[in-house]
């Protein structure tokens, strides 16, 4: 009798090894579980935009009825030819007719000790020109052509005709005092004005590495700008100008009359202080496709 109750107890002892070896199988890294409920509604595990790296957003810009920067909460101090739009991105969108917005101060978030890496996001409605270029966002050095960011659309390479291509060729100042670009020499998407299309620059001040992204896709041809005196530097002071430069706003400070002021629409503007990595850039541009 004992001998049976020792054999049948042995057994019940590897019945449970074994259940509870092959539940350890199962999980073998004890994961909880996740509710397919908690990504109801959700973009790339994202209700909005808003949510995509918050703690190393520099600056944003929704132009949802206000043209002020909601981190800093800076207000431009000279536009000109603005209005806002319906149907942006997300809400309204700021529409320009050979205007810009200007802000002459220094932003605390684009110093040089605070902006070593980027990311530029941007979503636009613009056709090309055939004559002159736009720029997008510029870091401007106060009576400097060249601004520490240079973000431009070659816009003057085609006619507005051509809404099959769009050319990007944005700049950055170098630790040594010259410039690196990027262009977007083969790729490009459609652009129009009943079109939204997304352009995202990033920059890792570590690697040197410059891309240029256009609707979720890496377009840019020349991406490696090198180390050492050839890396970003934030020159202090800076001031904010969207849609134009100083020779195109008419604080004329070089001879150079290559940028017009903008037309067209810009919404949805918003500077990390890192560069994105390519799962985010994605997620960014599905967000704004939803509306979020």
């Amino acid at each position: 009798m004992f001998q049976r109750y020792v054999r049948t107890g042995l057994l019940l002892l590897v019945c449970c090894q074994l259940l509870s070896s092959c539940e350890k199988d199962g999980n073998p890294n004890n994961l909880p579980s996740v509710s397919p409920d908690e990504y109801t509604g959700k973009i790339d595990g994202y209700d909005n935009s808003d949510q995509v790296f918050t703690k190393n957003l520099a600056a944003y810009w929704s132009f949802d009825d206000t043209k002020a920067e909601a981190i800093s909460g800076a207000t431009p101090t000279l536009t000109a030819n603005d209005a806002f739009a319906t149907g942006g991105v997300r809400g309204k969108a700021l529409s320009l007719t050979a205007g810009y917005l200007f802000y002459g101060r220094q932003f605390d978030k684009f110093k040089t000790d605070s902006l070593k890496s980027f990311s530029i996001s941007v979503w636009v409605k613009i056709l090309n020109n055939g004559t002159r270029r736009t720029m997008l966002f510029q870091l401007a050095r106060p009576g400097q052509f060249t601004g520490n960011i240079n973000f431009h659309l070659n816009t003057n390479s085609f006619p507005a005709s051509r809404t099959d291509v769009l050319r990007v060729q944005p700049t950055f100042l170098t630790v040594g005092g010259g410039t690196q670009d990027n262009l977007n020499n083969n790729l490009s998407p459609a652009i129009g004005m009943d079109k939204w299309t997304h352009i995202l620059l990033t920059y890792d001040g570590t690697t040197g590495v410059f891309d240029i992204w256009m609707d979720a896709v890496k377009v840019g041809g020349f991406p490696n700008r090198g180390v050492g005196n050839n890396l970003f530097r934030a020159s202090e002071p800076s001031e904010v100008i969207i849609g134009a430069n100083y020779n195109a706003m008419g604080r004329t400070v070089s001879s150079d009359v290559s940028v017009a002021p903008m037309t067209g629409q810009i919404d949805e503007l918003r500077i990390w202080n890192i560069k994105l990595p390519d799962a985010f850039i994605r997620a960014v541009f599905n967000l704004g496709k939803a509306g979020k």
